[in-house]
């Protein structure tokens, strides 16, 4: 035991002057990256739970100062908040869950090498990457296809071409000879997507699927051109319409009086934009192994 002992304290690594220099700018650089990206959530939630008036003059800048909760609670009162909600969640669920399999799916076909015009169709894909056709014709097909005030309209996009990039590098990594063996064993193309390919593609299937999520969380132009109809109106367009146009839809009554906790422009804008965030900022952590396993390895080729 005591040459054990003497052998582990021999491979201790010994640090310079230089070396602990270096340790501590670098976690002193680090540290302030992270403090000057979470502060800005920090701030914004400390003024959304205290006192309306002082958070509207600006007083509230590091810590709460008469807290309550009452913002929230007259939020969540709000006409059409819970529809907007609905709307978004529903969103961000079927475009995300088609959009991984669709683009999966394709990824995969594109990885036959007996597919006929495999390039081409790999090029188109690729090219609409770096082509678009603008907001105007956009529009125009959107409306001759009849998906003007339509749901369908948020989830018709399903394949991105970034993303079908990544899932097909990372699916040409995988062992050819389990697809192979599947194939002799008499399993069709579709058996060997669902039994093989996708559970052994978790990571990047993981990844695309936060980038989708996020996206179709957080859009609202679409929303803002295509759709007039209020039931169709999602969290992020009307955290939009408060930004940009001052529209304050009316709050039910039952909030509780007190002068302090009367809701003000800048707290109904904090109080509504952390609702919109705290979805994402809760579920992102769970799914981060995921997020760079799945960047790693779908980002490089060999």
């Amino acid at each position: 035991m005591v040459a054990v002992k003497a052998n582990r304290r021999r491979k201790r690594k010994t640090y310079t002057k230089m070396d602990i220099l270096f340790y501590i700018c670098t976690y002193f650089i680090l540290g302030l990256f992270a403090f000057l990206c979470v502060f800005p959530f920090y701030y914004m939630f400390i003024n959304t739970i205290s006192d309306n008036h002082l958070s509207r003059t600006g007083v509230i800048l590091f810590y709460p100062i008469g807290v309550h909760f009452n913002n929230y609670v007259e939020m969540l009162q709000m006409r059409g908040l819970a529809q907007a909600a609905n709307i978004s969640v529903l969103r961000t669920l079927i475009g995300t869950v088609t959009a991984v399999l669709c683009t999966s799916f394709v990824a995969f076909i594109l990885t036959k090498k007996n597919l006929w015009g495999r390039k081409t169709w790999y090029r188109y894909f690729i090219i609409t990457m770096y082509l678009q056709i603008g907001i105007v014709p956009w529009f125009m097909n959107m409306q001759m296809l009849g998906l003007t005030n339509n749901f369908l309209a948020y989830v018709i996009g399903v394949i991105n071409p970034f993303n079908l990039v990544l899932t097909k590098t990372f699916i040409d990594n995988l062992p050819p000879s389990l697809i192979e063996s599947a194939e002799i064993d008499g399993a069709g193309t579709m058996t060997v997507f669902l039994k093989i390919v996708m559970p052994l593609s978790k990571p990047i299937l993981a990844t695309t699927a936060i980038f989708t999520a996020v996206n179709h969380w957080n859009a609202f132009i679409d929303t803002f051109i295509l759709m007039t109809d209020s039931r169709l109106f999602t969290l992020q367009f009307m955290l939009f319409e408060f930004l940009s146009r001052n529209r304050f839809p009316p709050i039910l009554p039952g909030g509780v009086f007190d002068p302090s906790r009367v809701m003000t422009a800048t707290s109904l804008r904090m109080t509504m934009s952390m609702i919109v965030v705290m979805p994402v900022l809760l579920l992102y952590p769970f799914f981060q192994r995921f997020f760079v396993k799945g960047i790693m390895l779908g980002a490089v080729k060999g």
